[in-house]
């Protein structure tokens, strides 16, 4: 038993490389919160999380003042241990996002931490279901882009081997979303999977009309087409809705999704590891959805998602969306639209530390230790 000894934050702000948009906002940041714990053994493990461009000092002054002073001198393999008591000392400001951010960020070290000493990749330790799973991309598919765009990106991606990709949602009109839809489809084909994420813009009667007006295209499914704490609309929709109805990103609780699942009010599951709190719940989630015969398809974080997508049997989709390249050593293997599981002990990320110390922001770097 080696106990926890030091805990190092850090966090760094990322900018995509692309225009992002969606129905209710632009992403400008990714503020990426990152801790790494190290134990009496000399062994360590490195997690992170995000936000998309706010809160992430609110994240670290969680993490530093409230829940990684916990951690010292605690078995870092009590990993479900660990969770459940930091879940419980932080119960006055949960369920809620900055809570999960944060918690998030210690539970992907921890179990950063167990599969190094394990010798294993994280697909195999959290359950081995396969090595390699498809792919989708979002990058291409932003609400600013131009249907001939849209169309010239799906292409380039299915010529790579990918199996769909998702469009943004949330013109105007239900026709101007239709128009976009239906030349994607037109230039792909019946077989090519196209996917629609209204971001949580719509309203229920509008969510209703944009169903409609896209049921004849085939969609794999419309994301969050209402606000997410609207479970009752989401029932709704997902009774007169043709497509399949998938929510998760912004569902910050198991007991959440299992109202979700329960109710019929979702088809497809996007828990997020990043938003849920880590790794320990998002495969409670996971094995819940299987129960039902629900799928997974995490949204965004597909370097971590790829490994969780691989350990369980129902996870069957990862989401093209990269974002670590400036601050990985290596990105996502993805041969023939499949991307592959990291062999390597740990998460499987690859962390260039020079890029992260050089881009680390200043006041958020903290050193909590044994003997302090």
């Amino acid at each position: 038993m080696a106990l926890i000894e030091r805990i190092q934050l850090s966090m760094v702000d990322l900018v995509p490389k692309v225009k992002r948009t969606d129905a209710i906002q632009s992403f400008v940041s990714q503020e990426t919160p990152m801790v790494t714990i190290t134990d009496a053994d000399g062994a360590t493990g490195t997690g992170y999380s995000y936000t998309i461009g706010s809160g992430g000092s609110s994240v670290m002054r969680m993490l530093a003042d409230h829940l990684c002073p916990r951690l010292i001198g605690r078995d870092a393999t009590e990993v479900e241990a660990i969770w459940h008591d930091l879940e419980f000392a932080t119960h006055a400001t949960t369920i809620g996002a900055i809570t999960s951010i944060a918690l998030a960020a210690i539970d992907t070290a921890l179990w950063d931490l167990r599969c190094r000493k394990a010798g294993l990749p994280l697909w195999r330790m959290a359950g081995g279901a396969r090595p390699a799973a498809p792919c989708y991309t979002t990058e291409g598919g932003w609400l600013h882009i131009a249907p001939e765009a849209l169309i010239e990106d799906a292409l380039a991606a299915r010529e790579k081997g990918f199996t769909g990709s998702k469009v943004k949602i949330g013109k105007p009109t239900p026709g101007e979303d239709a128009a976009r839809i239906g030349a994607l489809r037109d230039a792909l084909g019946a077989e090519y999977e196209i996917m629609t994420d209204a971001n949580q813009g719509f309203s229920r009667d509008t969510a209703r009309r944009r169903a409609e007006a896209l049921r004849p295209f085939d969609l794999a499914w419309i994301e969050e087409p209402l606000p997410a704490d609207d479970i009752t609309g989401h029932v709704d929709l997902a009774r007169a809705a043709s497509m399949p109805v998938a929510v998760g990103e912004s569902l910050y609780s198991v007991r959440h999704f299992a109202e979700y699942i329960s109710r019929g009010a979702a088809s497809i599951i996007q828990v997020d590891a990043g938003r849920i709190g880590g790794i320990t719940p998002w495969l409670k989630v996971a094995h819940m959805a299987e129960c039902f015969d629900l799928p997974i398809c995490p949204h965004f974080l597909m370097e971590l998602h790829v490994s969780l997508v691989c350990a369980v049997q129902n996870g069957r989709y990862v989401e093209y969306i990269p974002q670590l390249d400036e601050i990985t050593a290596s990105g996502l293997h993805i041969e023939n639209g499949m991307a592959r599981a990291p062999e390597t002990p740990g998460i499987g990320i690859d962390w260039d530390w020079d890029a992260l110390k050089a881009r680390a922001i200043a006041e958020f770097n903290v050193e909590i230790r044994k003997d302090a």
